[in-house]
């Protein structure tokens, strides 16, 4: 089924446009990269798609500058994510008729967190709002968010309504594609525990029968004696044998682990534009890194 997943990727790949960049052509404004993808995917060179969050800036608790909501409030559509995602988009003013929460009819798939408060370096305080927002990585769930821009696009006569339905025809079988290989490569792990560096993975836990903890650290940084510990008392509590970061970490972190007797594993969480890569590829890629570290862990 490894093989499948690459196929699938392959094909996803062949067909994706790069938008042309033109004065006259609609602008579409998206707070997370899989919008963004969708977005392209969808009109391919007829808009200009934007993702304003700067390179290396986790979209969650990003502050646009004036600039930023001046281009945002300027595009003709601005796809939100919706489930909590982007809390800057609830307090700045935005014109609701160019607003469209891809997520809006799925709130009884959300999943519930615990409200916490924490910090992340230089972004400052953030709250979780009581529901987990990284809905895009249950394929179905993207597979509706991706309708939802398609609907968008046709209802506002962005482009031409039957080539969107082609494409969004093609995307819907080729995530679904992705998501039966993903669901056959893990099939063998579901008995594995899993600890993640931060609460990103909830809708991917739920969607493919796998138990992954959380943890609250930053994304690739180096954890102190106090998160090793905390990592150290949950992986003996929980029998827990991998560990999911969700940017990656130094060196030395990977043999802290390691040394607390947990196999590492990268899993981009797909929020930010993937390095050189799309987000079938990064999805795939990451399934099989998941299901590769699960089965070093339990032939050790």
């Amino acid at each position: 089924m490894r093989a499948l997943l690459r196929l699938v990727v392959l094909a996803a790949s062949l067909v994706v446009s790069n938008p042309a960049l033109a004065q006259d052509k609609p602008r579409i404004v998206a707070v997370n990269y899989p919008l963004e993808y969708f977005a392209e995917r969808l009109l391919g060179d007829e808009a200009e798609v934007i993702y304003p969050v700067p390179e290396g800036v986790d979209p969650s608790f990003w502050r646009p500058t004036i600039a930023d909501i001046s281009t945002i409030q300027s595009a003709d559509l601005i796809l939100l994510n919706g489930a909590g995602f982007a809390t800057w988009t609830s307090k700045v003013s935005l014109p609701h008729s160019k607003l469209v929460d891809t997520s809006r009819g799925l709130e009884d798939r959300f999943i519930a967190t615990a409200s916490i408060t924490h910090s992340h370096g230089d972004g400052g305080e953030h709250s979780h709002e009581g529901v987990a927002s990284y809905t895009w990585i249950d394929l179905s769930l993207a597979m509706a968010q991706a309708q939802a821009v398609a609907n968008a696009i046709k209802a506002r006569s962005l482009a031409d309504s039957g080539v969107v339905d082609e494409r969004m025809a093609e995307l819907s079988e080729e995530l679904n594609a992705l998501d039966t290989a993903a669901r056959a490569t893990l099939e063998g792990v579901t008995d594995t525990v899993f600890i993640s560096t931060h609460p990103r993975y909830q809708y991917l836990a739920r969607a493919y029968g796998l138990e992954i903890l959380a943890l609250e650290w930053d994304a690739g940084a180096m954890p102190d004696d106090e998160d090793l510990a905390e990592l150290e008392t949950l992986s003996n509590e929980s029998g827990a044998t991998v560990l999911i970061w969700e940017a990656e970490p130094p060196a030395a972190a990977i043999d802290a682990a390691n040394s607390l007797g947990l196999e590492s594993v990268v899993f981009p969480p797909m929020a930010v534009p993937p390095s050189m890569t799309t987000l079938p590829e990064s999805f795939a890629a990451s399934v099989e890194a998941l299901a590769d570290a699960a089965e070093r862990a339990n032939s050790g």
